[in-house]
């Protein structure tokens, strides 16, 4: 290695600290604004130190959720080139915020999921310990997820911590065991369901537009009518779960709103399309360039529903112990300071900008490669799951449906693909049979020369030719082996990543209960 090899990867790595120390330097300044305003507003509130120290671990908690959870409504659309990084960390930042800050309610569950009952708390001091150890916990499990590049459930994390602080602090018999149930059952309903809405989808799309042979007057048809599908999923989306805190619906309000969205998006997006497709050629590629705005439009109603409902996985307890410090009682419903909710919004938006893209990248891109159309069906799943499994009662989690769908979608193509490549193969190995067949003779022929007494010059220059030929045979017999084996190996999924996830998602609340214990236990040591 050169000398100047060695110093760009000095410089490199120099680069790369700075910029660790940058964003650190960032989230702890953010970290610090909230522990000082927290003191600074509520100094004549007795046990303030502690709601001081809660609001810092809330502020913790917000940045870990930006970082992890939010790569799920923008990564695919940054996996498909529809989004930079960069312009998808600025929609879903101000989405999330916007979400948070206008349909975060201003009131909310003080236990998450009703997990644990606050009635076997003889002692409100001991429940604001759980609630700080349970904020804390899910932010110390959230930031070893990313580390890893794994993308986890923010409202599992908290659960498992709300769930481990309780059962430290009251004992087994305080957790709510058939909640539980459901929550550990939607590791399985999620991901599932979320891969077969994907998969169904971009196959419609394949059947109805890739593989039909005039495309452009396929696109003309059916875009129109996904986009309009689109807009009813996410109108009725938005209702059921963005502005739930703003205005109550039931389904078929619900559905109607979502369905008036989607005759006026039909109306608007197919003179558009007709008029785009004067442009384009008869490729998939230009096909995927129509679905480039829904997935834009799809990552910023996705990042907005996300702020209104899981800024409560970092504000739920710092509210639930607000206003326990504040009453000296245990409610089952806190409402939410200004201030409060702002250390969730801020915090989410900051969280992703600082440390977001890397979960982006996993989601977008490691797990399988994605397009435009691709990242429209994961979009569509998100959104129609939901809406699917809230009618039915099913638990499910946003984060596993969203990856889910990119498991599906992956999982699709490695069908098709094999399905399509069936008959490649067979005829690939009819030719190596062939040409196994032309080596024999080839090596037999040389064989006969070789063997043969007064070889002439003639003979000795075909056996030069056939040596020659034996060699070019050999290396076409190889590079067709190759070839079917890899046909045959085809993987459109990474196995590591799907294990990796998988494995994270097993162990989030676990994890997070655990850790939970463990600082409840030091908090009550240290307050005795």
């Amino acid at each position: 290695m050169d000398i100047h090899t060695i110093k760009k990867m000095e410089k490199k790595a120099v680069k790369s600290s700075r910029s660790d120390f940058f964003r650190m330097g960032i989230a702890l300044f953010f970290m610090v604004i909230v522990l000082w305003y927290s003191f600074a507003t509520n100094h004549s509130i007795p046990n303030n130190a502690f709601l001081a120290i809660a609001a810092l671990f809330g502020a913790y908690m917000a940045l870990n959720i930006g970082a992890n959870d939010v790569a799920n409504n923008v990564g695919p659309a940054v996996g498909s080139k529809a989004l930079t990084m960069g312009g998808a960390i600025l929609i879903a930042a101000i989405f999330e915020a916007s979400g948070a800050i206008i349909a975060g309610g201003d009131v909310v569950s003080t236990i998450k999921k009703g997990i644990i009952d606050p009635a076997f708390f003889i002692n409100p001091q001991e429940f604001i310990w759980a609630m700080t150890a349970a904020l804390l916990a899910g932010g110390l499990w959230l930031n070893v997820a990313t580390a890893i590049g794994a993308p986890v459930s923010t409202t599992h994390s908290i659960v498992g911590g709300v769930m481990g602080g309780g059962i430290a602090a009251a004992g087994f018999s305080i957790v709510s065991w058939g909640t539980m149930g459901k929550i550990a059952s939607s590791w399985v309903i999620s991901p599932v369901l979320g891969g077969v809405v994907a998969a169904l989808f971009l196959y419609s799309i394949k059947k109805s537009i890739v593989y039909k042979e005039d495309k452009l007057a396929a696109m003309r048809k059916m875009v129109p009518i996904y986009v309009a599908i689109m807009s009813w999923a996410f109108g009725t989306y938005l209702m059921l779960k963005g502005v739930k805190h703003i205005v109550k619906v039931d389904f078929m309000t619900a559905s109607l709103i979502g369905l008036v969205a989607a005759v006026g998006a039909y109306l608007i997006v197919k003179p558009m399309v007709n008029k785009a497709s004067l442009k384009l050629s008869n490729s998939r590629s230009d096909a995927n360039t129509l679905f480039t705005i829904p997935l834009i439009f799809a990552a910023a109603l996705l990042s907005f529903a996300h702020g209104a409902n899981d800024v409560a996985n970092a504000i739920g307890p710092l509210a639930a112990i607000a206003d326990a410090v504040q009453h000296t009682t245990i409610a089952s419903k806190a409402p939410i300071p200004l201030w409060v909710m702002m250390v969730g919004a801020i915090g989410i938006s900051l969280g992703l900008a600082l440390y977001g893209p890397k979960l982006i990248k996993t989601v977008g891109s490691e797990i399988t490669e994605l397009d435009q159309i691709r990242a429209f069906s994961v979009a569509m799943a998100a959104a129609i799951t939901v809406i699917v499994a809230s009618q039915l009662g099913l638990p499910v989690s946003s984060t596993h449906i969203a990856v889910g769908g990119i498991f599906g979608v992956g999982f699709l193509r490695e069908y098709l693909s094999t399905t399509s490549e069936e008959e490649k193969i067979r005829e690939e190995r009819a030719h190596l049979a062939e040409d196994k067949k032309i080596l024999r003779a080839l090596c037999n022929e040389r064989e006969g020369l070789e063997k043969k007494e007064g070889k002439t010059k003639e003979d000795y220059q075909r056996i030069t030719e056939l040596y020659q030929m034996i060699e070019d045979e050999e290396d076409r017999i190889k590079a067709e082996k190759k070839l079917i084996k890899r046909a045959e190996n085809v993987k459109y999924v990474k196995r590591d990543a799907v294990k990796k996830i998988i494995a994270a998602w097993i162990i989030t609340v676990p994890a997070a209960a655990v850790l939970s214990a463990a600082i409840f236990y030091m908090i009550k040591g240290f307050m005795s």
